[in-house]
């Protein structure tokens, strides 16, 4: 083994120079070089950047994964530098007990089915969730570690040279100082049989201490500059995590799009499915009780808006009861039909349904005995079912 006695000396001399500099400027008792305000404030800045990334990293971390035990194998993973083995989504486990709930209770009836329909929209929730972390991990929190790990790493070692440049310099400055007093001293007071060569010595040590204190001045300057130009990067550091933020946004736009999608597919399937369900289970008409409540109660009950029904009309029962509508044949009442106001496009199923378009204004009102998430819709001479979730009712 290569043993160099003195360069482990030399080290070891500058290490206790540093650590007397350091102590002393702590006690106020030694001079410290400033740097200018500007580049206070680039660290400043740079340090700012750098505590920041690491809370948004860390919770963007906790969003995209909220186990904290797969965040800890996922990071031992990455550690050992090995591929981070596949995971089932929520929303694919949930998909998969739906559709082995809806295999036992039976795939033809009204249960399993909707369980069915419900489950294959959460295996493409989860999907499109798999989808997102994936997008989200590669366009945004890759470059967010790339920089804790890289660009952050090289500057916080150069800045540590700095400061060690620093206290070199400070050191010089205060060993020159001391040089030149001790000098003067002498001058001042002379000893006529030793002057000559202690005044040569002091000398000579003075400008030792002059040499020293230039070659360390430029040795700051070089690293303080070096220190300088990358710090002076963090802004192209902000530049590139904007245009990150930017595809994160816009990943998780068109996740949550997506989501939105399936449910109001979703939606528009359990709402065919509900109509035959309630047609099923439910009487076309009202009992005679709740057809005409008694004059004092009636009296005292506070006036609450309500969808108008249409009064029972011949052959129209019927064919509600049945889950089938025919627009011809449904009157809308003579009074009391109230506005709505579209949310959302809708897309007719059938020719049993209306066609929506987001914002129009339509007349809707209900039917004895029908599906209380639809109601009538007209919207001039064309008539037809609705879905109540599309639209927000007027008084």
């Amino acid at each position: 083994m290569d043993f160099n006695v003195k360069k482990l000396a030399s080290d070891a001399g500058v290490f206790f120079s540093r650590a007397m500099q350091f102590t002393e400027e702590k006690l106020g008792q030694a001079e410290k070089t400033e740097l200018d305000a500007h580049f206070e404030n680039l660290m400043a800045r740079a340090d700012c950047t750098k505590n920041w990334t690491e809370k948004i990293l860390r919770q963007t971390e906790v969003l995209l994964q909220p186990n904290l035990s797969a965040r800890v194998e996922e990071f031992l993973y990455e550690k050992l530098d090995r591929k981070v083995p596949s995971r089932v989504t929520n929303g694919e486990l949930l998909a998969q007990y739906m559709t082995e709930a809806a295999n036992d209770f039976g795939p033809g009836t009204p249960y399993g089915k909707t369980l069915i329909k419900v489950g294959e929209t959460q295996r493409r929730l989860g999907a499109a969730e798999r989808d997102f972390i994936q997008s989200a991990s590669i366009n945004f929190l890759t470059p967010l570690r790339n920089f804790l790990e890289g660009d952050w790493r090289t500057i916080s070692k150069e800045r540590r040279t700095l400061q060690n440049c620093r206290l070199d310099l400070d050191a010089c400055k205060a060993r020159l100082k001391k040089a030149k007093a001790a000098e003067a001293k002498a001058a001042a007071v002379p000893d006529f049989q030793e002057t000559r060569p202690r005044n040569y010595v002091l000398s000579a040590s003075a400008s030792a201490a002059e040499h020293e204190l230039r070659l360390t001045q430029t040795e700051f300057d070089r690293q303080a500059e070096v220190t300088r130009l990358l710090l002076e990067g963090i802004s192209s550091t902000h530049v590139n995590h904007l245009r990150c933020l930017h595809e994160f946004v816009e990943s998780q736009t068109n996740y949550y799009a997506q989501c939105y999608q399936y449910m109001l597919d979703l939606q528009k399937q359990l709402g065919r499915f509900s109509g035959t369900f309630v047609g099923n289970a439910e009487s076309t008409s009202p009992p005679a009780a709740a057809a005409s409540p008694p004059a004092g109660a009636a009296a005292t009950l506070p006036a609450v808006p309500t969808i108008p029904v249409v009064p029972t009309i011949v052959g129209v029962p019927s064919a509600v009861a049945e889950g089938v509508l025919n627009p011809n044949e449904v009157k809308p009442p003579a009074s009391g039909t109230r506005k709505a106001r579209v949310l959302y496009d809708y897309e007719a199923a059938d020719s049993t349904e209306l066609a929506l378009l987001a914002d129009e204004m339509i007349t809707v009102y209900s039917l004895p005995g029908m599906d209380p998430d639809w109601l009538i819709g007209e919207r001039g001479n064309q008539k037809g079912k609705v879905p109540v979730t599309y639209l927000e009712l007027l008084s």
